[in-house]
């Protein structure tokens, strides 16, 4: 290939019909494992901190970090990558946005119009929320507090038949709305199970809180401070890191990658990566280094 600047959609175009098979092809084996690695942390921690073993509460930000990361496989699963069958990635999404206060039948929507509008002002849902411009701004954004209440009111709305978007289809209406009403069914039910146990605010809600600013930190490289442009390979930000935080955000700080070819599913991006990484335009060694330039360009 022309090693030469290029923008995605000459990249996609230059793959090969066999390479593209190969980087979609999709697997509920691999998917299934790395499930059971995720979750699998997730309920050990949570048996720990329910038996009160010596140092318990050390875990609650472990686990908060490890339940607040189902973030990226709710994520992906709006692709319906993870595995091949096509109703586990629903039900595992569906899970995720339980425990996340994220309904997954409106994120679906939301999220795809934000990879059809990556980083474009006035298209991008996700450009509502505007990024912080100063270091108070910065810090209130990564606290995670604005999330909850954000998607506290949207799931509240949509229970009551409102939270009509432009990238919400009319005829998804009906379901969005059943699921919203059905989360909020269940939240009632968990709140009353705290008057016979607090277990539930020990294992999921404190941790969850706990565990939202390092969600932030991560998400804020994805596209901050990425130029708003259509070029995929601009604005999108691959950020390189351990194999832990690979593991806990399902591979997705392959961000740019993600976005040139969402098909892909989570443990093929490395290789997309190999074939990609000599055409990718905004990188980072790090999320401290990431979050380190960021602040730099803010006011106190």
């Amino acid at each position: 290939m022309d090693h030469r600047a290029i923008d995605h959609k000459a990249f996609l175009a230059s793959l090969a019909a066999d390479e593209k098979a190969r980087l979609t092809t999709l697997s509920d084996a691999r998917g299934l494992a790395h499930l059971a690695g995720h979750l699998g942390l997730v309920i050990a921690l949570g048996g720990l901190i329910a038996a009160s073993v010596p140092g318990w509460p050390l875990l609650l930000i472990p686990q908060g970090i490890a339940l607040i990361f189902l973030f990226t496989l709710e994520h992906e699963c709006t692709h319906r990558t993870p595995f091949a069958t096509p109703w586990a990635n629903d039900l595992v999404g569906r899970a995720c946005g339980l425990l996340l206060l994220l309904p997954f039948e409106w994120f679906r929507y939301f999220h795809l119009a934000h990879h059809r509008w990556t980083n474009l002002p006035g298209q991008d849902p996700e450009l509502e929320g505007a990024k912080p411009e100063t270091r108070f701004q910065w810090l209130w954004h990564v606290s995670g507090l604005p999330y909850w209440r954000g998607m506290a009111k949207v799931t509240l709305e949509l229970a009551l038949g409102k939270g009509a978007a432009p990238y919400l289809p009319d005829p998804a209406l009906p379901r969005i709305r059943v699921e919203a009403r059905g989360m909020i069914l269940c939240y009632a039910l968990m709140a009353a199970s705290l008057v016979l146990t607090p277990l539930l605010f020990w294992v999921w809600l404190l941790p969850a809180v706990l565990g939202q600013p390092f969600l932030w930190l991560y998400l804020l490289a994805e596209h901050g401070d990425c130029p708003p442009v259509a070029n995929i390979l601009e604005n999108t930000r691959t950020t390189f890191t351990t194999r832990l935080v690979r593991f806990f955000a399902w591979n997705m700080p392959y961000h740019a990658e993600h976005h040139v070819y969402p098909s892909a599913p989570f443990h093929r991006l490395p290789d997309l990566h190999e074939a990609l990484k000599s055409h990718l335009k905004v990188t980072s060694p790090g999320y401290l280094a990431f979050t380190h330039a960021y602040l730099l360009r803010r006011k106190p």
